[in-house]
């Protein structure tokens, strides 16, 4: 029994990593009027936000297609695949993995597991690293879920958008009317909820205070368990005040892991510029490293 990982380009696994783990990530499509791109592979970030400060319509995005899914099934079960666990964006923000489950049952070539991450950005590739160690630890598909499971609930995350229009724009924010009239300039906190769907829960007026609030929220989450958690600053396409965040946490949590994630153009067309976010989840390595 051979098993493999597939994942979306919204998990901002860089393609060298996703090389090294031997997973297959699939590129999301971005939109801008007539012309169409493939994320990492016919449009990068930098191009991407470029891009933004030029147009007068802002971009949009269409999920991976089946027939997509279906070449890249084909493809694994030539390698000598016999399952696969597939790893993609939360279905709260797309109906991708509703059209997966369906599809799934029609492919014959090799066995499709769909997992609904419930997250995006940082906390797919998490999910993803995390099943990857799992399988070169000689695990299949039917162990491997029920820890996917259990791993997702240690996931949290904080982030705050510069400009709240964007989400507002393309649906994406699920109680888009508790923070809107007067309050379009503040920094709201954002979260995915159970139901792996964006909501606001705090509004901060500054990005310097929203940093504050999600390091408040880590230490919370960080006293509430009896495991280490790791942490990734999240930013897109503001290196400076990722750097500023980075050393905050790192002062604040000199043992944690600390790692660093980009927003690029798949989820940046429902952020803009400017998000930053902190997201973090149960350290594994280390609780591995520990139990050696």
């Amino acid at each position: 029994m051979k098993t493999a990982i597939l994942t979306d380009s919204a998990s901002y696994l860089t393609p060298a990593e996703a090389d090294q783990l031997q997973v297959t990530m699939l590129p999301i499509t971005v939109i801008f009027g007539e012309e169409v791109f493939l994320e990492n592979e016919t449009i990068t970030a930098p191009e991407f936000y470029q891009r933004l400060h030029q147009v007068d319509k802002l971009p949009t995005t269409a999920q991976i297609t089946m027939q997509q899914m279906e070449a890249a099934f084909f493809q694994l079960a030539a390698a000598g695949f016999d399952e696969v666990i597939c790893i993609n964006l939360s279905s709260g923000i797309t109906t991708f993995y509703e059209n997966l489950c369906q599809y799934a049952p029609q492919v014959t070539e090799i066995k499709v597991y769909p997992f609904d991450s419930r997250i995006a950005s940082a906390g797919e590739a998490d999910l993803v690293r995390y099943t990857q160690s799992l399988v070169d630890q000689g695990q299949h598909a039917a162990e491997i879920l029920p820890q996917l499971t259990a791993f997702r609930a240690t996931i949290g995350v904080d982030f705050a958008v510069d400009n709240l229009q964007h989400l507002l724009r393309t649906g994406r924010l699920s109680n888009a009317s508790a923070i809107l009239g007067s309050l379009l300039q503040v920094k709201p906190i954002l979260q995915f909820d159970e139901a792996g769907k964006i909501v606001a829960v705090a509004k901060e007026r500054t990005m310097r205070r929203a940093l504050t609030h999600a390091l408040h929220d880590l230490v919370a989450a960080q006293a509430a368990v009896d495991y280490p958690l790791q942490v990734t600053v999240i930013d897109g396409n503001a290196p400076l005040t990722s750097q500023h965040w980075q050393e905050q946490v790192r002062e604040q949590f000199p043992t944690m892991t600390v790692q660093v994630s980009h927003i690029g153009p798949t989820i940046g067309v429902h952020t803009g510029e400017g998000v930053m976010g902190l997201l973090w989840s149960r350290d594994w390595q280390k609780q591995t490293t520990a139990g050696e």
